[in-house]
């Protein structure tokens, strides 16, 4: 029987050390993946709208909240304002908006770096 390799794609900084955590933990785990610069390829409308719609993450939970833009935009005030469509067009434009990594193999997704989701969801 043939083993079926799952792709997952990986919306990441190398200059963050939680992209970096969680690129170490998918090298040790022998996953494959394609890493993709957040920050000069977001993640697009669709893929943020599939995400929100699987249901494990809200709107909130995919802005970067500890980000130099995020405060340069004084995001804080302006998230609970903004509907859904505002809100995705705004992260698949700009990446240093986006909480990162966002691992996805197109049907699951994960946001962030905690150990038990990667293994709950990635190997």
């Amino acid at each position: 029987m043939k083993e079926i390799i799952r792709m997952l794609m990986v919306y990441g900084y190398m200059k963050c050390s939680t992209c970096r955590k969680a690129i170490k933990w998918l090298d040790e785990a022998g996953c494959t993946y394609e890493f993709i610069d957040i920050t000069t390829d977001p993640p697009s409308e669709a893929v943020l709208k599939k995400l929100l719609k699987k249901g494990d993450y809200g709107l909130k939970q995919l802005f970067n909240t500890s980000g130099v833009l995020y405060r340069e935009m004084k995001m804080k005030e302006k998230v609970g304002g903004m509907n859904e469509g505002e809100a995705v067009k705004l992260l698949s434009s700009e990446g240093k908006l986006v909480k990162r990594p966002i691992v996805t193999d197109g049907k699951d997704f994960s946001v962030g770096f905690k150990e038990d989701v990667f293994k709950a969801k990635w190997v």
